[in-house]
């Protein structure tokens, strides 16, 4: 299991212009569809692609623990990481490109807007105002349902 410093990092090297609320929804979208392609059910999910808490904040999904990171930029753009990669097998790194692929095209007020008609984020709101703060979490069960009802739709 990877970490969502690591996931954050391979975004961070890979796209340019990256702000802070891009990065979150990202590293999000990475989740979330790595939840929905590694579990046969809600009931089990056992194949997660970090262990961190995802909470339903105002702006969207938001990993507390990157967020602390990086919040000092702001709505700046965060520097390109050079450091070390970690070393992704194939499958873990198809995702990684099809969600910069798919994603990586909108800005971060796309990516809120996005969040903010799907499930997950609104399920865990529960009702709260569209600015009220809001800390509850993003239920991997609901992801699940979300994205993998996504796989077998066309």
């Amino acid at each position: 299991m990877y970490t969502v410093f690591d996931v954050a990092n391979w975004f961070l090297a890979n796209i340019e212009n990256m702000t802070h609320k891009k990065l979150q929804k990202l590293v999000y979208y990475a989740y979330a569809w790595y939840i929905a392609f590694n579990n046969e059910d809600a009931d089990n999910i056992e194949n997660k692609f970090f262990d961190n808490r995802v909470e339903a904040w105002i702006h969207g999904p938001v990993f507390p623990d990157l967020y602390r990171k990086y919040k000092g930029y702001g709505s700046s753009t965060l520097p390109k990481y050079t450091g070390d990669i970690v070393d992704f097998n194939e499958d873990d790194l198809d995702l990684l490109e099809q969600v910069k692929d798919v994603y990586g095209v909108y800005n971060g007020n796309q990516l809120e807007s996005l969040t903010h008609q799907e499930d997950p984020w609104l399920a865990a709101r529960n009702g709260a105002r569209k600015f009220e703060p809001c800390n509850c979490a993003i239920s991997d069960e609901i992801i699940f349902d979300c994205y993998s009802s996504r796989l077998t739709e066309g």
